[in-house]
């Protein structure tokens, strides 16, 4: 079997394509470049520079000009343009000092192990990239670019939930967990889909404004359809990671980091409704198994997508993380049609539930939570949202909370379980290895295809 450890040896490449040394700069404002500058990538643009610690100094996008990029077109006219992110860099990487990455998952790896090599920091969205080798080889190239600032988009991580997580762990509140439940049951763009679906969607007519071939990157070609564009990549498991890789890092991200679970041992397709070879299930239950970590004992995580595949509630849940806009059936009974995405913990001693992102985590049932008040400890406010704190870790005045050492491995797990979904299976995993011992074709899913000619030297060792 080939192992994913083996092609992330130290002498990883030189990022792509160059190896650069760290730009210096004094100035009050960080020189952003930003990659992708509509949908969610202008989301990330606004909330960068609403800190006031950002100038931005360049644009690149594939589809520039298309009506979801001219917001952010018009509020920053004289931003020099680009839709090759290797020509920004060879034009502009002497002015260049972050860059922010909103595009589809498999476009991040590039994008990043580029920067990174120009010593150029790097915020990135979620997940952080779409292979588990990908986030292998980004974390290794954090190790060899100690300078480079890195930090990926799982904003709850600067929120309350950390601090509070964090608390309730060093104070052994949080202790002694077994099992966690993780849940999100909106509905998802491939929802209603012809699950019958025998190959992938028919050619068309690629738009004026998009340069397709700049969009696939390093992925094997594909032709041009709508269905891939605009946020539907992440419907395809040739292009992104599903309900999982969306919503699990934002749900499962402090559990991950303070619970220490790291990668797992088994993975496991428990149900899955509607599998294909091609989109993501109607619903899916997964399960992560981890195994003891020190005096930790093993972990079971359970993964619940799907609008009518809800999760066990254990007794005393209470109604407050139910969806109050469905209302109750026509029979009058009130049933849990519905759970805002979130997660339950429970603990040898406690069962705690929660929301996503920054929500705050509260022991249930209500009864307990008043027991424990007067034991819970105080719990510091965040110095600084997740924006804030990549670009003030830019400046060399704080670290960032997410960076690629700890949200790798976190990115590695939905790695991990988006294979178990797509081959419908369970897998063993060796997390020392970093190989999967039971199943030859998921072992090979861990590096992917080939990239297309012309990226190769971005993987090479």
């Amino acid at each position: 079997m080939l192992s994913a450890a083996a092609a992330v040896t130290p002498s990883i490449l030189q990022a792509g394509r160059h190896s650069f040394p760290t730009p210096t700069f004094a100035q009050e404002r960080v020189n952003l470049a930003c990659c992708g500058i509509g949908n969610r990538g202008g989301e990330i643009i606004q909330d960068l520079y609403k800190t006031g610690l950002a100038n931005i100094v360049a644009f690149c996008d594939v589809d520039m000009g298309a009506p979801h990029t001219v917001k952010t077109l018009q509020q920053f006219p004289d931003v020099p343009r680009f839709k090759d992110f290797r020509e920004m860099f060879d034009k502009m990487g002497n002015q260049i000092e972050a860059v922010s990455v909103g595009v589809p998952d498999f476009s991040h790896y590039p994008i990043c192990i580029e920067a990174m090599g120009r010593g150029i920091h790097v915020y990135v969205e979620k997940p952080m990239a779409r292979t588990f080798n990908e986030v292998e080889l980004l974390m290794k190239a954090a190790e060899k670019y100690p300078k480079v600032v890195t930090q990926m988009g799982n904003q709850g991580h600067s929120d309350a939930n950390y601090f509070q997580f964090k608390a309730w762990v060093d104070a052994g509140i949080i202790k002694d967990v077994t099992a966690i439940t993780a849940h999100m049951n909106s509905a998802r763009r491939w929802h209603g889909w012809d699950t019958q679906i025998t190959s992938l969607p028919a050619a068309e007519p690629i738009p004026d404004t998009l340069d397709w071939d700049k969009w696939l990157t390093t992925r094997p070609f594909h032709e041009y359809n709508h269905d891939y564009i605009n946020g539907q990549w992440r419907c395809w498991y040739d292009f992104g990671l599903g309900a999982l890789g969306d919503w699990g890092a934002h749900i499962l991200d402090t559990a991950h980091q303070f619970l220490d679970l790291g990668l797992p041992e088994e993975i496991n397709a428990v149900k899955l409704d509607g599998h294909n070879d091609f989109f993501f299930p109607q619903a899916s239950t997964l399960s992560f198994k981890f195994p003891k970590r020190g005096k930790k004992p093993p972990v079971e995580v359970m993964w619940y997508d799907g609008v009518n595949n809800l999760p066990p509630i254990p007794e005393g849940y209470g109604v407050s993380g139910l969806d109050p806009n469905i209302p109750p059936p026509s029979t009058g009974k009130i049933e849990p049609a519905q759970l805002n995405p979130g997660k339950i913990i429970y603990s040898k001693d406690l069962t705690f539930k929660g929301g996503s992102h920054g929500s705050t985590l509260s022991i249930i049932p209500e009864e307990k939570a008043k027991d424990m008040a007067s034991k819970l400890p105080q719990v510091p406010e965040s110095p600084s949202n997740h924006f804030k704190n990549f670009l003030l870790a830019c400046k060399g005045e704080e670290k960032t909370r997410s960076p690629f050492h700890i949200a790798g491995p976190l990115s590695q797990v939905l790695s991990l379980g988006v294979m178990a979904q797509q081959l419908n299976t369970k897998l063993l995993f060796d997390r020392k290895k970093k190989i999967i011992t039971n199943n030859k074709v998921a072992n090979d899913l861990l590096i992917g295809p080939p990239p297309r000619k012309g990226w190769e030297d971005y993987y090479k060792v």
